[in-house]
């Protein structure tokens, strides 16, 4: 890496697959619980039921998203899922980032995960059996092996090893790679981009914008082994979202599960960091009677 700010862990230089990223220094244990025990009144829902089973870090986000007919995109979706329209289409997004705080509810932080890169292509949806609004990905890759094993063991997500790097090229540009591994046709993402600021209209994120449709998301969605519907509840605490630049050089993700990406400039975004809590899977069931929304509840 090409600088890096005092007191805050980033990657130090390119990260190859299979080795993890250095950070400026130590973490320590009371400093990282402190971070899981946010507050969560910002949001309006209520926690979900029972307790969080995984917790991390999600670092120098990208959010890159194209307008994608809803026919295309639901014709590559479980029967239960419909695409959730924003201004009558459906959206395709690309998420590069890097993640770091990993730690799994009951056992000691794994300590050959100290930070790595992570890219997804999902989609906005709702579920036709309890209309909860979630997303849903279409593909997962990471340069992790234990991520990418425990992801599709547990949570039975799309993920694949690839071969990344992310280098930081001043406090808020970067160049980020993905090659993706034992992949037939080659599947490659390569991009430059660099946040520019928050704006006050994305900060406040109101109600009705593109910044809360993409974001005021509850859950990830998938299906198990058996082919039923099934869920992970989300709780996020997002610092604010800015404006960005991008520069993708190559992006060969859509393309990939069958997308022909529009001739057209893609919405960006980019965010600092997001504290993310993941709870058990459960399956997709109709909802019951809602409970009162806690004003200032915190994960324990």
């Amino acid at each position: 890496m090409d600088q890096e700010r005092r007191g805050t862990p980033r990657p130090k230089d390119f990260w190859a697959s299979g080795k993890t990223c250095r950070k400026s220094g130590p973490v320590g244990v009371g400093v990282t619980m402190r971070e899981y025990l946010v507050r969560t009144s910002q949001k309006p829902r209520p926690l979900p039921a029972g307790r969080w089973a995984l917790t991390q870090r999600w670092n120098d986000l990208l959010f890159v998203h194209w307008p994608v007919p809803a026919r295309i995109i639901e014709a590559l979706l479980p029967e239960w899922l419909e695409a959730d329209l924003y201004q009558g289409t459906a959206w395709l997004g690309v998420v590069p980032f890097w993640l770091d705080r990993v730690k799994v509810r009951g056992l000691p932080p794994f300590s050959g995960l100290h930070g790595f890169p992570d890219l997804t292509l999902r989609t906005y949806v709702r579920d036709r059996i309890s209309g909860t609004a979630g997303f849903y990905c279409f593909s997962m890759d990471s340069s992790s092996l234990l991520t990418v094993a425990a992801a599709r063991l547990v949570y039975r997500l799309p993920y694949h090893l690839a071969e990344m790097k992310m280098k930081a090229r001043s406090e808020r540009e970067f160049v980020f790679y993905s090659r993706r591994r034992l992949a037939h046709p080659e599947t490659i993402f390569k991009a430059r981009y660099r946040g520019l600021g928050p704006s006050r209209k994305q900060v406040e994120v109101h109600p009705g914008s593109f910044e809360s449709y993409m974001t005021e998301r509850s859950c990830l969605f998938g299906t198990n082994r058996g082919g039923a519907p099934i869920r992970a509840n989300l709780h996020y605490v997002p610092w604010p979202l800015e404006e960005a630049e991008a520069e993708i050089e190559r992006n060969d993700l859509a393309t990939a599960v069958g997308i022909e990406l529009p001739q057209m400039e893609p919405v960006l975004h980019y965010s600092r960091r997001m504290a993310v809590y993941v709870w058990p899977v459960e399956l997709v069931r109709p909802v019951l009677a809602g409970r009162p929304v806690t004003v200032a509840a915190t994960p324990t």
